[in-house]
């Protein structure tokens, strides 16, 4: 079988009698890829008849995509065995190996002992007594060091007494697991299975750790089932020292037409609130046609005080209701329905019931556009059914009916779009107050018009920018109608804002059409690079002027005084010298009193540096200055930090302090968090502490998706040493 081999260098051939013949040269040519031969470079070989070779100094074996280099080999033409020894080297795709002595077979598979290995594809390198390589793409290992840390600095190694891995199933095996850190043991297990690559594999994930004065130190042990392709489980058990053992589970699927999540958690007999607390959430889509949608989402908790006992955070205890929602949707090129299920669990027990929101079982919603005598005239058309539940006050059905006919011109520099429509309601209510008629209707006209001017010029020392001015006007007639005698199921008066300015209607919902005379006047200015379209400046100033005084309120609330709104303005500056910045303000003209403002100042100067300066302010309800950062502090060591303090109340609402160390294999984060809930004024401080060891995995409660949320532009990822 000697024609199985190609060699290259200097070569000695021998008869059958073993006595040396000729000596001839061989080309120096590369091994072509994946010819399933064996292609041999030496300074000296040996070859008998029988096929047999014995090759000498910097020998390099090559088949397909392996290699094996040594001092010395024996190859067995019969076996296909090739003995390698002193300095051998492996190396195929994703393997490098180093030993003293081996065996590699035509097959592709290699045996080597005492092996230094480096995992070329995961960064990851260590050690093994004996080290066997199988054509199939196994890898079974035997006392076994494994790190991805450089060499003198093991910061952290992960010891086994075997470690099998199968590159086909992307998975492996390991027993007698031991984890050291800084040389201390921080786990150990006899036995663990983990994913290698992309695949998922079931198993036990890296426990969790944490403490909370609420509840107590925090232990969790998650257990992930890779079920099927397309569903998967994570079964998270847990303890709690102040509280007992609770259980979490999150179920997730995707089928051909459907994806979602089914999530929740358990705590029989919580030792502090001697009840049993728990959490459930549905979340799932679902496309029976392309035209055709069904959307839930829903959840569902114990008790009260369950966010107030689990929850980190001022915002997250914060919760006043939960929303249990089912939608059924319906879009074609004319009309978009939608038929929904809605109601509310009252999470904060305080609000009286009177004034919790009604279940809307069931809703119906239907909008529709059709373009009349070209594209510039259209027809349009919004209207919705829906049945109000709830256990105290007034309760029915409500139809609402909304035609309109509008135009619309828009062209270089411009835009022209009148409007007029109809708008009728009709109620059928049970319990209605002594005296009021079980069949309310209300019936009014609207007119808008809504034009506008954009104005452009070049701007910078060349030109390359391009600023506008762009004046609008928004005219809107709607005749006064008393609606004292409607109800009010699920109406309010938002906050004024540069949207809410340029509405027909001044309320959100149907219960309430406000009349209106007036014209609406907002004047916006922008700065964006001519090349790159990003913007540098927006600028906007709006209010509106009455000519007739408003008259339609809710109940309990007064009319609009004076013969203007207020002045809102908004201000946006981006990407100016690492500069950010977004004002929002509304002023009380006839007061002389600003009613509502928002400044957000941030400096970004790269991606491992954050400052954010913000101020919240709305006159008789809350004053909120709001400061964080994330910043490197010294070489591998970052902070982080947020402060809410309320003017109002003169105290902080929420402190996070925390900082990180880097290096090239590992980090560790601690983070501190003291908050204020919003509800109840109740206090909590919760520590996470979190290692991460690069190219394996995390140990403690994670923190950095909590950070991102919590600072804003801070990414973990991007802060380098």
């Amino acid at each position: 079988m000697l024609h199985a081999i190609a060699m290259a260098g200097t070569v000695q051939a021998q008869d059958a009698t073993g006595t040396i013949c000729r000596e001839r040269p061989f080309p120096q040519a590369a091994a072509p890829a994946d010819d399933h031969l064996i292609h041999i470079e030496s300074d000296n070989a040996s070859l008998g008849a029988d096929g047999n070779a014995i090759l000498n100094g910097s020998v390099v074996v090559r088949q397909d995509g392996r290699s094996v280099s040594a001092d010395a080999v024996n190859y067995d033409n019969q076996s296909g065995r090739i003995e390698v020894a002193g300095a051998v080297k492996f190396e195929d795709p994703k393997l490098r190996v180093g030993g003293g002595k081996g065996s590699f077979d035509t097959l592709g598979n290699a045996t080597l002992g005492d092996a230094q290995f480096e995992l070329l594809d995961r960064n990851g390198r260590g050690a093994a007594s004996q080290l066997i390589v199988s054509s199939d793409g196994r890898l079974d290992l035997k006392g076994v060091s494994y790190t991805t840390c450089p060499a003198g600095h093991e910061d952290w190694v992960l010891h086994a007494s075997s470690i099998d891995i199968d590159s086909g199933r992307q998975e492996g095996v390991g027993r007698g697991v031991r984890l050291n850190f800084k040389g201390v043991p921080i786990l150990y297990t006899p036995y663990i299975s983990f994913p290698v690559g992309d695949a998922r594999k079931s198993g036990f994930l890296f426990p969790t750790l944490g403490n909370s004065t609420k509840s107590g130190v925090l232990i969790g042990a998650p257990y992930y089932f890779n079920l099927a392709p397309n569903y998967d489980l994570t079964l998270a058990p847990g303890l709690q020292s102040k509280r007992g053992v609770e259980l979490g589970a999150e179920f997730r699927y995707l089928t051909g037409i459907s994806h979602g999540t089914l999530e929740g958690n358990f705590l029989p007999g919580d030792s502090l609130a001697n009840a049993d607390r728990h959490y459930e959430h549905i979340r799932s889509i679902t496309d029976f046609r392309s035209d055709l949608r069904l959307d839930v989402n829903a959840a569902n908790v114990s008790d009260s005080n369950y966010f107030e006992d689990f929850a980190l955070g001022s915002e997250a205890t914060s919760v006043t209701y939960l929303e249990r929602r089912a939608d059924l949707l319906y879009k074609n090129a004319g009309w978009l329905v939608r038929a929904q299920l809605q109601n509310f669990q009252t999470i904060d027990r305080e609000i009286a019931e009177q004034d919790r929101p009604y279940a809307r079982v069931p809703r119906v919603q239907a909008a529709g556009s059709w373009p009349l005598l070209g594209r510039d005239l259209e027809l349009g058309f919004d209207g919705e059914a829906v049945n109000f539940l709830r256990d105290v006050g007034t309760s029915g059905l409500r139809l609402d009916l909304a035609p309109e006919l509008r135009y619309s011109k828009r062209g270089a520099g411009y835009f022209f779009e009148p409007a007029a429509g109809w708008r009728f309601t009709q109620y059928d209510l049970k319990d209605a107050a002594p005296g009021a008629s079980r069949s309310p209707t209300r019936e009014v006209p609207y007119f808008r018009l809504d034009t506008g001017l954009v104005f452009e010029r070049a701007s910078g020392s060349r030109g390359q920018r391009t600023q506008t001015l762009e004046p609008q006007l928004a005219y809107t007639y709607v005749p006064y109608r008393n609606q004292d005698g409607l109800p009010v199921f699920d109406t309010g008066l938002p906050d004024l804002n540069l949207v809410e300015l340029f509405r027909t209607n001044r309320f959100v919902g149907a219960d309430r059409v406000g009349d209106a005379n007036q014209l609406s006047i907002g004047m916006t200015t922008r700065l964006f690079d001519q090349a790159t379209g990003a913007q540098f400046l927006a600028a906007t100033l709006g209010q509106t002027r009455y000519f007739t005084a408003p008259r339609v309120t809710l109940p309990g609330q007064p009319p609009p005084t004076g013969n203007s709104s207020d002045i809102v303005g908004q201000l946006m500056l981006t990407a100016y010298k690492n500069w950010n910045l977004s004002l929002e303000y509304q002023w009380d003209p006839s007061d002389a009193l600003t009613q509502k403002s928002e400044v957000a100042v941030q400096y970004r100067p790269d991606p491992t540096r954050v400052v954010n300066v913000g101020y919240r302010f709305r006159r008789g309800l809350l004053e909120q200055w709001d400061g964080s950062f994330g910043w490197p502090i010294a070489k591998n060591w970052s902070a982080v930090g947020r402060i809410v303090y309320s003017t109002r109340d003169r105290q902080s609402i929420e402190q996070v302090a925390g900082f990180e160390y880097k290096s090239c294999c590992w980090r560790i984060r601690v983070v501190q968090r003291r908050y204020v809930s919003s509800r109840t004024g109740e206090r909590d401080t919760s520590i996470a502490l979190q290692l991460e060891l690069t190219g394996l995995s995390s140990v403690g409660v994670p923190a950095d998706s909590f950070l991102e949320r919590t600072i804003r532009g801070y990414s973990s990822r991007t802060v380098e040493p």
